[in-house]
């Protein structure tokens, strides 16, 4: 469906833009004369019109900015048209469980479930998911400047899946750079190394991401991490070392061993669906039966914190198909459990396929919240509560990504990334260092070379600009 706007101001356009990225999928909606859409601005009113014969005055609410006003008289007009409810009302932002653990200094419960009810015509059940996340995060979030943690990138996967946008590559077609490509990552290991020690910083946690990092082989795996050890994780005694095995059909015996040997507290194995077909759909070359085994072949070797992402949306997925993955995760019982809403990233093959009007079947909002609310209820079950979460653009639904855990097993990288106050030392190509400035509330970010080839060859290039921030906070 093209959704053609006829906008009397276009300094609001990106508000406008955003709550009809709400209702409509992004590449349908342009701005012009040739309309179905009409949105007029005026200093205390807003009416929109569309050629559903429908048109609607708005008078601007007390208390509210212009903006929100936009933002909230747009939602009500499209809602009325479309008949979905989406939950978290015009709240865009990614963050917002920052939101709360701002308020919840000054405010009650109640008032910041108020807040945002008016201020986003956000649902009870989201306003009060965002004050729990706020109060497992309190906790842990980050007070001490000297206090970092350390990220270190693979860049490789064994497929790459149909909705993935990070810069990762195929492990078939980039064999040849892996050996250049870890000489590269372990100078830039030593020089960030050099950097900590000089500065009298200490670290609190280290994860190893990607891509996935047991991709590459079990020699090479071993090696990272006995540099990542000895750098990072027994000189500082980290509270945390965490390594996101991630795909299944990467991970063996050897691999989950090296591991164990380095004192990796916590590990990911991800399976997105249960379903077969679906698994094969996305571009993934394991079964749900290989979940089960390296699952069960990790809990044998004692690793006593798993974490599990499953994925809503994805395509051609019902209730049917997240019942089925639900059940089969109750069984292996993890310790964390991570929802993702599919999100429809520019530059993933998803992305391409719907911009090129492949089928792709949707689910209704409706279906959507169901959903949701079945992983909610494996949650439960699993003695599980929220503890993070964060949101992205193009969600299907519109909703939230968020992370569970039972008590004293939640990941503390993940808050510290979220919340955005501690500084993020990341090692590795397409890898972002993430600099806090606490006494200012500035974040600044050094972003390393996205391609292997390129990484390689600019090593010091990327390390001098990430040093020449770091010294303005250290």
């Amino acid at each position: 469906m093209k959704i053609n706007i006829k906008l009397n101001d276009m300094s609001y356009r990106y508000e406008v833009y955003q709550i009809f990225n709400i209702y409509f999928l992004s590449k349908d909606i342009k701005f012009g004369d040739n309309f179905n859409y009409s949105i007029e601005i005026g200093e205390n009113n807003i009416v929109c019109c569309s050629d559903q014969q429908l048109e609607k005055h708005y008078e601007y609410r007390e208390g509210l900015t212009k903006k929100e006003n936009i933002r909230i008289f747009i939602f009500l007009f499209l809602k009325e048209i479309t008949g979905e409810e989406y939950p978290w009302g015009t709240l865009i932002g990614i963050r917002p469980s920052k939101i709360a653990l701002r308020l919840m200094e000054t405010h009650s419960d109640q008032d910041i479930i108020n807040y945002f009810k008016v201020h986003n015509l956000a649902w009870e059940e989201k306003s009060r998911l965002c004050i729990d996340v706020a109060k497992a995060e309190k906790k842990y979030v980050n007070k001490d400047k000297q206090l970092v943690s350390v990220y270190i990138g693979m860049p490789f996967c064994p497929t790459k899946c149909l909705y993935c946008s990070f810069a990762s590559n195929s492990i078939e077609s980039g064999k040849g750079l892996v050996k250049a490509y870890i000489e590269a990552l372990f100078y830039e290991m030593d020089k960030t190394l050099e950097f900590i020690v000089k500065n009298g910083i200490k670290v609190q946690c280290v994860y190893f991401g990607g891509g996935t990092p047991t991709s590459v082989s079990e020699e090479q795996f071993e090696e990272v991490m006995k540099k990542i050890y000895g750098n990072f994780v027994e000189k500082f005694e980290v509270e945390e070392f965490t390594v996101e095995c991630g795909r299944p059909d990467s991970i063996t015996l050897k691999k989950l061993q090296s591991m164990k040997k380095y004192k990796v507290d916590r590990i990911s194995i991800n399976p997105q669906t249960m379903n077969d077909e679906t698994l094969k759909l996305i571009g993934r070359r394991h079964t749900a039966f290989d979940v089960i085994e390296k699952f069960n072949l990790a809990r044998n070797l004692g690793f006593d914190n798993i974490n599990m992402d499953i994925i809503v949306g994805l395509p051609f997925e019902n209730m049917n198909h997240i019942k089925n993955t639900c059940n089969e995760i109750l069984k292996l019982k993890p310790e964390n459990l991570t929802v993702h809403s599919l999100a429809v990233k520019r530059g993933s093959r998803l992305y391409e396929k719907i911009l090129n009007s492949d089928s792709y079947i949707q689910p209704r909002q409706s279906e959507v919240i169901e959903m949701y609310n079945e992983t909610k209820k494996l949650a439960l079950a699993l003695n599980m509560r929220p503890y993070y979460m964060y949101r992205q653009k193009n969600m299907v639904g519109n909703m939230e990504n968020i992370g569970y855990s039972k008590p004293g097993k939640e990941g503390i990288y993940n808050v510290q990334m979220i919340e955005e106050r501690q500084t993020i030392f990341a090692c590795g190509a397409d890898a972002v260092t993430k600099v806090i400035f606490p006494e200012e509330d500035r974040i600044e970010r050094a972003a390393n070379i996205k391609g292997i080839s390129e990484y390689i060859s600019r090593i010091d290039e990327t390390i001098n600009k990430k040093v020449e921030l770091l010294n303005t906070l250290f």
